[in-house]
């Protein structure tokens, strides 16, 4: 790599992901391995809105399709038609990835952008969350339950490091891409685009071309997250699947860690979801049982607090009193 493995960028994701690989060792209890699983899955989601709005500008609050589409897609190939979920994953990422094609030139040949694209993109999660809650073939309001076989080759795992790791692969690989994408002509299309789609249009960057393959790649890195959620869990249904809980958790971890930075959504992944339980655990000590809610209060704080005094996230914090985290968008 030009310029040595530091100097390149990939040095930093590979301390990263060889940190995170350790952490399980530090740890047996099932709750902690299991909350870390669900930050990976989070994050991943994360990335696949960061390349979209974060690079490209491309602003989404309906992310919930494309991870509802991995979910249902890897459960249903299943449950409905006997598939191998090893199989069935792929599958279920081409769905998510051709549901963003097709939302994207839908979009995108009308010219939508800023409020209008993330409205459309809202409705669309929302009516398939309708049409999953009442077709008998996704299982209606009952949701789909995944058939309970712990074995490696049913994507199954007794031990809750073996789905950690796989799920922090996932991870890694998709930080390398968005490192990839940010130094590449691709990414500097995407960039041109976010900052001014005219001009860019007007130096001969096909806009439309570029905005696809970008909710095409967003599409399919947050369908992976759903295919997790649902192996994870074993039970999908459409409230999970389709509800605004991930399209929210998708565009805050960004926005809280760096907007448009490889680091920026496993950073926010981390806080905002590690803050959230530990407000959960604090109130339940203090009052003496759960306060239903108290983790959204946290998350509106932290929205809050970025916005007003760290509108680049954590990460241009850092930036900016830490030497070693200036040397690019990391």
């Amino acid at each position: 790599m030009k310029g040595g493995l530091f100097t390149s960028g990939y040095g930093p994701i590979l301390i990263v992901v060889v940190a995170l690989a350790v952490l399980p060792f530090g740890f047996s209890a099932n709750t902690t391995l299991n909350f870390l699983g669900f930050v990976l899955i989070v994050t991943l989601a994360a990335q696949g809105w960061n390349l979209l709005a974060g690079y490209g500008g491309q602003f989404s609050f309906g992310h919930a399709a494309f991870f509802g589409m991995g979910a249902y897609g890897i459960a249903l190939a299943q449950v409905r038609f006997g598939l191998n979920p090893w199989l069935a994953l792929p599958l279920a990422i081409a769905l998510g990835a051709l549901t963003g094609t097709i939302l994207g030139y839908l979009s995108f040949r009308a010219r939508l952008r800023g409020s209008y694209f993330a409205l459309v993109t809202l409705a669309f999660a929302e009516v398939f969350r309708i049409l999953a809650n009442a077709s008998t073939f996704t299982g209606g309001a009952a949701g789909v339950l995944i058939p309970l076989r712990i074995d490696a080759a049913n994507f199954q795992f007794a031990d809750k490091r073996s789905f950690y790791w796989l799920a922090l692969s996932f991870v890694a690989f998709v930080l390398l891409l968005t490192h990839w994408i940010a130094r590449s002509r691709f990414g500097a299309y995407l960039v041109a685009v976010r900052e001014n789609e005219d001009a860019a249009r007007a130096l001969g960057v096909d806009a439309l071309a570029v905005k696809l393959k970008a909710i095409t790649l967003s599409g399919g890195i947050t369908a992976a997250a759903g295919c997790l959620y649902a192996q994870k869990f074993l039970y999908i249904d459409a409230n999970l699947a389709f509800g605004p809980w991930i399209s929210v958790e998708a565009l805050l971890a960004p926005i809280i860690g760096g907007i448009g930075t490889v680091f920026g959504p496993l950073a926010g992944a981390v806080l905002l979801l590690g803050l959230g339980e530990i407000t959960k655990t604090f109130f339940t000590w203090l009052l003496g049982g759960a306060v239903p809610g108290i983790d959204l209060v946290v998350f509106g704080v932290l929205l809050i607090l970025c916005v007003a005094f760290a509108p680049r996230g954590v990460l241009g914090v850092l930036r900016r009193i830490l030497p070693a985290f200036r040397g690019g968008r990391a």
